[in-house]
């Protein structure tokens, strides 16, 4: 799979996470699972609400600070844009 900027949820309209990596099946599977010790576990952010596929590592990082630099309401809108019932996408991914 191609370099990705995700989002994790808590639940609907919950505590967001915004992260990179190269390997969005395994990464979302860590997080579903707690085996990632700091701020998804912490605060439950364990639902795949978004996510965006880039060409290269180096856009999905720079995809990623910009979205964290955006308000949360910016954020909500994105997710809903993609995902209007907050679904888990997990379920969606071919890994």
């Amino acid at each position: 799979m191609n370099p990705c900027v995700y989002m994790m949820a808590s639940k609907r309209n919950g505590t967001l996470y915004t992260g990179v990596t190269s390997d969005l099946p395994g990464r979302a599977f860590q997080h579903r699972q707690g085996l990632s010790p700091g701020f998804t576990s912490r605060y439950g952010c364990k639902t795949l609400v978004w996510y965006e596929a880039h060409d290269t590592m180096k856009l999905a990082i720079q995809c990623e600070k910009t979205i964290k630099r955006y308000p949360r309401r910016w954020k909500l809108n994105l997710i809903e844009g993609l995902n209007p019932d907050w679904d888990d996408l997990y379920e969606t991914l071919n890994g």
